[in-house]
């Protein structure tokens, strides 16, 4: 095994581990550790709720989920020599669930939840069809995860961190403050926001404190969306094998990382949508000198995706376009098509004899696949979904016999929102 070079212990809270990482981003933000390019190591990850979400079969936790406390971050990490300009090449080695025989109580020990947020705590992709909150918990076996609350379903995990990135410089993280805030001023008061500004509340900003803490709460970024450093992209292929190249904005480049994915279905249309973990990361780390300037990679990371996933080879595909569910045409919305054929899915997998919620949480979790498949037939923008079928214990293609009903089992969890 690597060198653990930023080791969690499962039973404390995140702010009383060996290493306070931290939950907002910016560049003031002191380093816990440093590395060599070069290095091979090991990094624990927080499930990046730090434990706020239990395994039971209640949503209470998650319509109370407290959204100011994350992303629980392991970071920063200085590499050593990094400059501003730099290219940050990360592999990832390994990654997994928390490394314990048994089962515990802290997601990663042999379990996992995928969670919808009621609309008036952050919504998600289909937040006006599914305004409350909702929880389904997936046991794991080697690596695959089925579910209490979804019966007939089982699949092999695509297992990845959602969320890594380096440090912004000042000027970036400004640039970040100025557009959401113009974004958020165009319709102040809906729900859930169009983007969440800087919040002191429950910041975590690793060794700082006092006023040099006060100071950097007040500005730091919340780390919600994918931004130029990386961030929360959520990506599902982001797993074992994958290479990544960073833009470095700051000196040391100040790496950090989260929100560990058992699995997940493209776009993490629940928000809460993957299979959340606590877990570890095997790391190495190399160095281009330069590297922004010589490939042109001025913002936003570029990556070479892992070749581990699961070799499924028969898919059910959905399509949607982008008219409303009113029936509005829209012009070239690839948003909306992707809610469509979202929407399509769910409604084809009811007939089976899931609840639509059910159906929801299956293509939020399970490593189905978002396809953008036509961008440039006016005014109708074409997307896709494709379900792998062998995740499903039977037939779920058409044919003259008709739908077999699955049993529904003991359902999802449900909060009113």
């Amino acid at each position: 095994m690597p060198q653990v070079v930023y080791p969690l212990d499962s039973t404390k809270r995140f702010t009383d581990q060996q290493y306070v990482g931290h939950n907002r981003w910016h560049p003031d933000i002191p380093a816990n550790v440093t590395v060599r390019p070069g290095d091979v190591f090991r990094v624990d990850c927080r499930e990046w709720f730090d434990g706020a979400i239990v395994n039971d079969d209640s949503a209470d936790d998650i319509l109370n989920a407290p959204l100011s406390t994350v992303h629980v971050l392991s970071g920063p990490i200085a590499v050593e020599g990094a400059e501003p300009g730099d290219l940050l090449i990360v592999d990832i080695l390994d990654v997994g669930p928390i490394p314990q025989e048994d089962t515990g109580p802290l997601a990663g020990q042999g379990w996992g939840y995928t969670g919808v947020f009621a609309k008036k705590n952050g919504g998600g992709f289909l937040t006006d069809q599914f305004p409350d909150a909702y929880k389904v918990i997936w046991d794991f076996r080697g690596q695959t995860a089925t579910s209490r609350h979804v019966p007939g379903v089982s699949f092999t995990g695509i297992i990845h961190p959602g969320l890594m990135g380096t440090a912004p410089s000042a000027e970036l993280l400004a640039r970040w403050t100025a557009r959401e805030t113009a974004l958020i001023a165009t319709d102040p008061d809906r729900v859930p926001p169009l983007a969440l500004p800087p919040l002191p509340q429950d910041a975590i900003l690793g060794t700082l404190s006092g006023a040099e803490y006060d100071r950097v709460a007040a500005e730091a970024a919340r780390t919600a969306p994918p931004r130029e450093n990386g961030g929360n992209q959520d990506i599902k292929n982001f797993t074992k094998g994958t290479r990544v190249f960073y833009p470095v904005f700051v000196p040391g480049a100040k790496l950090s990382m989260g929100d560990l994915h058992f699995s997940q279905g493209d776009g993490e249309i629940t928000f809460c949508g993957a299979i959340e973990m606590g877990g570890f990361l095997d790391l190495h780390v190399d160095l281009i000198k330069g590297g922004m300037d010589t490939y042109g990679v001025s913002e936003n990371a570029i990556f070479m995706p892992g070749n581990v996933d699961p070799q499924y080879s028969q898919w059910l595909a959905f399509s949607g376009t982008s008219v409303t569910l009113d029936g509005e045409q829209r012009y070239l919305d690839s948003h909306l098509s992707y809610q469509r054929a979202c929407l399509h899915a769910i409604d084809y997998l009811q007939k089976f004899g899931y609840s639509d919620i059910q159906a929801y949480m299956i293509l939020g979790a399970a490593p189905i696949e978002g396809r953008l498949s036509g961008v440039v037939d006016i005014p109708n923008s074409c997307s896709t979904v494709y379900i792998p079928t062998a995740i499903f214990d039977f037939s779920v293609a058409p044919s003259a016999d008709g739908p077999h009903q699955v049993d529904p089992g003991m359902g999802v969890p449900m909060s009113a929102g």
